[in-house]
């Protein structure tokens, strides 16, 4: 277990080299403010998806990654750590040697250490990220006593279950150590990859992923047009209203409190990203970050650095999927959600859509 006695900042869902340049941290104005708050820590946690490698474009993924990542390392020097943990969008860094330790049948534990040689690119990721030591976790990490954090992507096989209701059914309860959760197909195409890949053979698991990565990149390409029909706003807004309110609060966030009570982690904060939700905010109603009331940990969500048109809403109101979330760990204090993007104009933000 880490200690908690030196200043971290968490993010997630960074996305770098997203196919419609959403990934706002390549934008001058946003790297500035990440790298400043990243050269006040002293650890720095990249908590999954900080690559976009679902696109299938793994070469133009790390060009746009590289530079963002090596000031980041510079930002903290030689005495700063950066603990990299794998998400759904970028789970090839670390899906080699997890197929490995599956097929040996050897068991994963809540956070796994692994080599930075796990997979090229992976140790390709660590390099960018000197002078700074750099240190893999997988599917979580402790960062100090009772805090756990992870990607949150094991929330999506029991989303299912969460949104009918039936979380607490005995036929819903199978799942309870991680390579269950590992080998269990997520709510999305994501999650469905990541677990075709692990099982088949290198050869036809990266064929797979090229193929849908094709497939992927082909949808997106279709937003900017769909953005421009007539009525497209209110249609965002209704679906902004169905992910926070059915989606979100009913099934993803009760199905990560789900999933630290199967894997009994003794947490009292758990720290995650994926959903791309900041919070709790001020504003958000009591309970939703600790579904399981008292007996439960309480959730921080770190947000995203992926501009949303369909999700953010518009200014003037409180937006939770606006990009530029983390999390600060400071002292042993509780977890502080920041909004380090706020000041800045959504012009500035906003990629090709």
């Amino acid at each position: 277990m880490l200690t908690d006695a030196v200043r971290t900042l968490v993010i997630s869902d960074l996305h770098l080299g997203s196919f419609l340049e959403r990934d706002v941290a390549r934008r001058p104005a946003a790297l500035a403010i990440l790298e400043d708050a990243v050269a006040s820590a002293d650890r720095l946690v990249l908590l999954g998806d900080t690559l976009e490698l679902l696109e299938g474009r793994p070469q133009r993924a790390a060009a746009a990654a590289r530079p963002v990542l090596r000031r980041l390392g510079a930002a903290l020097g030689s005495g700063g750590e950066v603990v990299v943990v794998a998400g759904n969008h970028d789970h090839a860094l670390v899906r080699p040697w997890l197929a490995a330790r599956l097929a040996a049948g050897r068991p994963l534990r809540p956070a796994t250490q692994l080599p930075r040689s796990a997979s090229p690119a992976l140790a390709e990721l660590a390099g960018w990220l000197a002078p700074a030591r750099v240190e893999v976790r997988y599917p979580g990490v402790w960062l100090g006593d009772g805090v756990y954090a992870t990607h949150g992507h094991y929330s999506d096989r029991l989303l299912g279950a969460a949104l009918r209701g039936r979380l607490g059914d005995p036929a819903t309860a199978g799942r309870a150590r991680v390579e269950d959760f590992e080998r269990a197909p997520g709510a999305d195409a994501g999650g469905l990859e990541e677990t075709l890949a692990t099982i088949l053979p290198d050869g036809v698991g990266d064929g797979l992923g090229e193929a849908l990565g094709s497939a992927r990149r082909t949808l997106l390409g279709g937003v900017p047009l769909l953005a421009s029909l007539p009525g497209a706003r209110g249609v965002a807004a209704a679906a902004a209203l169905v992910m926070e309110q059915g989606v979100h609060r009913r099934g993803s966030i009760p199905a990560m409190a789900e999933v630290v009570r199967r894997l009994r982690l003794p947490a009292e904060h758990v720290l995650f990203g994926h959903i791309h939700r900041r919070g709790p905010l001020a504003e958000d109603p009591e309970g939703v970050w600790q579904p399981l009331g008292d007996a439960g940990p309480r959730l921080h969500n770190s947000g995203s650095w992926v501009w949303d048109s369909a999700l953010i809403g518009p200014a003037g109101r409180v937006r939770p999927y606006r990009p530029g979330g983390a999390i600060l760990l400071d002292g042993g204090a509780p977890p502080e959600v920041l909004d380090l993007l706020s000041g800045v104009p959504d012009r500035v933000l906003r990629g090709r859509i």
